[in-house]
């Protein structure tokens, strides 16, 4: 089975086509830093942003700064020594490579946006001097250190545990942090401003959503194996969970909102929160629990309803050395 411990490296009789399929895509879903042209956002920076909307980008690259090196760091420690498949495990080093290449992306976007040394330094300490950073930093190591001792997956213990793990990367870290921002990025887009990172954001959005896709394979296929694993007491802990996400993100969007953005409010930021958590809920067939609505219309090209299917679409859909807006409204 999918978890049990020992490294399988036979790729035939392949057992789990479909992660190959996910890692052929994600070959063609190639893309680099050197394309992301930030020259009008330099421009933006310099005369056509707010006070308030400063202050929303500064916290916004601070969270990037290390948001990727988070991940990739669980990808290596947790993730790729207890997924017992070849074909798998090709998807998560190409998942690493593209964890390295969001990485990059962000150390350019902060190079260009923080000239000043200090101001990047403290961008790359944001961890531990801005709490409203730290409170998601927190979240993420305290789900990493879980099960960073845990070499095999002797026992249905340890099976729950890794599931919990896997879980919070996709859905909570990748799947609502990384959404949250990437609709301050839509937002400000919306608005004629920064279109580099609204470049760059499209691609990384894109990866993101694969990533997901990939981690609820997983899961969907480890119920499959083991359905003894998905009792009332594993559900009730991911929707524990995602609440608790979804407060350390509210946390931030009110730091992030502190000087008063036009056109974006907390109420706002938080429904779309609650929105995000239940469509992450319903993609590990848990019942949603907020009942919000998405009220962010600039965000329609990256419904997060269609992020479910994403990987269903056909494969033209993906280009390599894709250049330009990504539209998400074709039929799948």
């Amino acid at each position: 089975m999918l978890l049990d411990p020992g490294m399988s490296l036979t790729l035939r009789p392949m057992r789990y086509p479909p992660f190959f399929e996910m890692y052929k895509d994600a070959i063609k879903n190639t893309w680099t830093v050197d394309e992301v042209d930030f020259s009008t956002d330099l421009a933006d920076l310099r005369g056509r942003v707010t006070p308030a909307e400063r202050h929303l980008i500064h916290r916004l690259v601070a969270f990037f700064a290390t948001g990727d090196s988070i991940v990739g760091n669980n990808l290596v420690l947790n993730l790729y020594k207890h997924v017992n498949a070849p074909e798998a495990r090709m998807y998560l080093s190409r998942q690493l490579y593209e964890e390295a290449l969001h990485v990059q992306f962000y150390l350019t976007l902060l190079d260009n946006y923080l000239p000043d040394m200090a101001a990047r330094e403290a961008a790359f300490a944001a961890v531990d001097n801005i709490p409203s950073i730290k409170l998601k930093a927190d979240f993420c190591f305290k789900w990493i250190d879980s099960i960073e001792g845990l070499d095999r997956l002797e026992t249905r213990a340890h099976r729950r545990a890794f599931l919990l793990n896997l879980v919070c990367f996709a859905a909570c870290i990748e799947g609502l942090f990384f959404f949250a921002a990437f609709a301050y990025v839509y937002f400000l887009r919306s608005k004629g401003l920064l279109h580099g990172l609204a470049t760059g954001t499209n691609w990384v959005f894109r990866d993101e959503s694969a990533h997901m896709a990939f981690a609820f394979r997983v899961i969907d296929t480890v119920r499959r194996e083991e359905p003894d694993l998905f009792d009332a007491e594993l559900e009730a802990q991911i929707v524990a969970m995602l609440r608790e996400a979804v407060e350390c993100e509210t946390a931030f969007a009110r730091d992030v909102l502190g000087q008063g953005v036009a056109g974006l409010s907390l109420a706002d930021l938080r429904s779309y929160l609650e929105y995000v958590a239940d469509r992450r809920l319903e993609s590990l067939g848990i019942a949603p629990v907020f009942g919000a609505k998405n009220p962010f219309g600039f965000m329609d090209l990256q419904d997060v309803q269609e992020l479910t299917n994403f990987f269903e679409r056909r494969v033209s859909a993906y280009q390599l050395g894709v250049t330009g807006a990504v539209a998400f409204e074709e039929e799948f």
